[in-house]
């Protein structure tokens, strides 16, 4: 009976091929199932023997730990020199853009609430 190592659905391809990479340097056997285009099925990585997927979890927990561990430093680093995802990154890099979502987004809840406001 297969045994599901891994979900691939929202996994950046760089992750995926490191994982491919991972397991064909350890010798695991095993195969993959890519995720539908529409969201239906997941896809991910499966394996058929007992001992393998005992083997494969115990690498792709390590594995996982490492790229956690390196993502963060990333980011740290990224937001050191002044590019983090924030609001606030975003609003020094584009303030233009991010002044008009916040209007669009007051003038919609304006629209939306409105109603409920001339009850009371």
């Amino acid at each position: 009976m297969p045994h599901h190592l891994m979900n691939l659905r929202h996994v950046p391809d760089d992750e995926a091929d490191e994982i491919r990479a991972l397991f064909e340097e350890h010798g695991v056997n095993y195969y993959e199932t890519p995720p539908s285009f529409w969201g239906i099925s997941m896809g991910g990585f499966w394996a058929h023997d007992g001992t393998e997927v005992e083997r494969a979890k115990a690498l792709l927990k390590d594995y996982q730990a490492g790229r956690q561990r390196r993502q963060r430093e990333a980011w740290e680093e990224a937001l050191r020199q002044g590019r983090g995802d924030g609001v606030w990154h975003q609003f020094l890099r584009k303030p233009v853009t991010v002044i008009a979502a916040l209007a669009a987004l007051v003038f919609i809840l304006g629209v939306s609430l409105a109603p409920f406001l001339k009850l009371g």
